[in-house]
C-alpha cells in the first residue's frame, strides 16, 4: 500500500456500505484526543520533540494488533501540499494537520475507516468513521484502538479532570462524536434555522462539511458534541444519538410535506438540477453542491431511478479543488477547475446510467 492508493479513489471503501438511516445520515465519526506524559503539549513543544513523538509512535506500529486491522504510516513532511488537501477533502486528515508546519504523520487503515493523526492539535487523535448512523459502533472501535495505545504509552490523565488536552474544551473524555447529515427537507421548508439554536442549547453544535469554520455545502451538516467534561463517553454518544434521531424524524416529515404540498415543484427542481449536472460545461463548487443535493433527494424520493445513491458522497469529494487538481495531474486555475468539475460530473453520471441499463 502507498500514498497513491489513498489519493486515487474519491470514495473510501467504508463509504460503499449502507448504514442505518443512510438516506439522511451519510456517516458517523468518533474522535479521541490524547497526549503523552513524556512530552510537552503542541503549544510548547520544540521541533525536535515533535519529531521524537512521530518516531516513538512509528516504532510501535509493527506491534499494532492484527485483530484491530492494518495501518499504513504516512509522514506529512513527505506529502505534497496538494496531496494533503486531497486527504483532507476525504476527511482522512484535518485542516489543522494539513497546515501544521511541525513534523506530523497519519496512520490509515486499508478501508480508510480509521485515521490516527500524530501531532495535530494533540499528540494523537484517533478517528473512526462508519456509514450511516453507527455512533456506538464507531465508539467501540475507537475505544479498542485507544486501549492498545494506552497499554503502550503513558497518557496525560488527571483523576478529576480526565484526559488532558491542548485545548481546554476537549478536557475530560477528549471525545468528539459527530454525524454528517443531508438535510435538504429542513432547508427547503426553512425549519433548520429554528432548529439549530435548540440544538446548541443541548450542548451540541452544527457545522459545515469539514467541521469548524467550514461551509454547509449541498445541505450537508455536521452535528457534534461540545461538552467533553462531566459526562461519560457513552452518555455523550447517547445524547447525540437522541438528538440526531429527532432530526431524522423532522427531515423525514419535511420531505413528506414537500411531496404532498409541492410535488411538481420539487420534481421540477430535482430534474432541473440533474439537467445542469448532465449538460453544463462550466460549474462552480457551490452550484455543483446544490445540484448534487437536489439529485440525491430525487434519488431518495424515487424520482430518479437510474443513478446510484452514492453519487453525492463521491462527487462531493471528487469535485473539491484538491481532488480535481490531483485527478488532472497538476495545478488548475479557478476557471479551469470549473470546466474540469463539470466534465467529471458528466462522465460520472453517464457511467452510472450505463451501468444501470446493463443491469436491466
Amino acid at each position: 500500500m502507498s500514498l497513491e492508493r489513498f489519493l486515487s479513489n474519491a470514495v473510501s471503501s467504508w463509504m460503499n456500505d449502507e448504514g442505518p438511516n443512510s438516506d439522511i445520515v451519510l456517516s458517523s465519526r468518533v474522535r479521541l484526543a490524547r497526549n503523552f506524559t513524556d512530552f510537552r503539549f503542541s503549544t510548547l513543544y520544540s521541533a525536535e520533540e515533535a519529531k521524537e513523538i512521530v518516531g516513538t509512535v512509528r516504532d510501535k506500529v509493527p506491534h499494532y494488533p492484527k485483530t484491530l486491522g492494518q495501518l499504513e504510516f504516512l509522514a506529512t513532511n513527505e506529502i505534497q501540499p496538494l496531496q494533503k488537501r486531497v486527504l483532507m477533502e476525504k476527511h482522512l486528515i484535518s485542516p489543522n494537520l494539513a497546515e501544521n508546519e511541525n513534523e506530523g504523520a497519519v496512520l490509515l487503515s486499508n478501508e480508510e475507516d480509521v485515521s490516527i493523526m500524530i501531532n495535530e492539535e494533540d499528540h494523537i487523535r484517533i478517528q473512526c468513521l462508519y456509514p450511516g448512523l453507527q455512533l456506538k459502533e464507531a465508539l467501540n472501535r475507537a475505544n479498542e484502538i485507544d486501549d492498545w495505545f494506552e497499554s503502550e504509552f503513558d497518557y496525560a490523565f488527571d483523576e478529576k479532570r480526565g484526559y488532558l488536552t491542548t485545548c481546554p474544551t476537549n478536557v475530560g473524555t477528549g471525545l468528539r462524536a459527530s454525524v454528517m447529515m443531508h438535510l435538504p427537507g429542513l432547508v427547503l421548508t426553512q425549519q433548520l434555522n429554528r432548529i439549530i439554536p435548540a440544538i446548541n442549547q443541548l450542548g451540541l453544535v452544527v457545522r459545515g462539511i469539514y467541521g469548524e469554520g467550514s461551509e454547509a455545502l449541498g445541505n450537508i451538516f455536521q452535528i457534534s458534541n461540545q461538552i467533553t467534561l462531566g459526562k461519560s463517553e457513552e452518555d455523550i454518544v447517547e445524547d447525540l444519538l437522541s438528538v440526531v434521531r429527532q432530526i431524522i424524524e423532522k427531515e423525514e416529515s419535511a420531505r413528506e410535506a414537500l411531496v404532498k404540498t409541492s410535488n411538481i415543484q420539487l420534481e421540477d427542481r430535482v430534474f432541473r438540477s440533474l439537467g445542469v449536472l448532465e449538460h453544463s460545461r462550466i460549474i462552480e463548487s457551490k452550484e455543483a453542491a446544490k445540484c448534487l443535493s437536489d439529485v440525491r433527494l430525487g434519488i431518495d424520493l424515487g424520482y430518479i431511478k437510474n443513478i446510484s445513491k452514492n453519487i453525492l458522497n463521491e462527487l462531493m469529494i471528487l469535485t473539491q479543488p484538491g481532488f480535481l487538481q490531483q485527478y488532472s495531474g497538476g495545478p488548475l486555475r479557478p476557471n479551469e477547475r470549473d470546466i474540469r468539475r463539470s466534465s467529471l460530473i458528466r462522465e460520472r453520471i453517464k457511467l452510472d446510467k450505463d451501468a444501470c441499463e446493463e443491469e436491466e
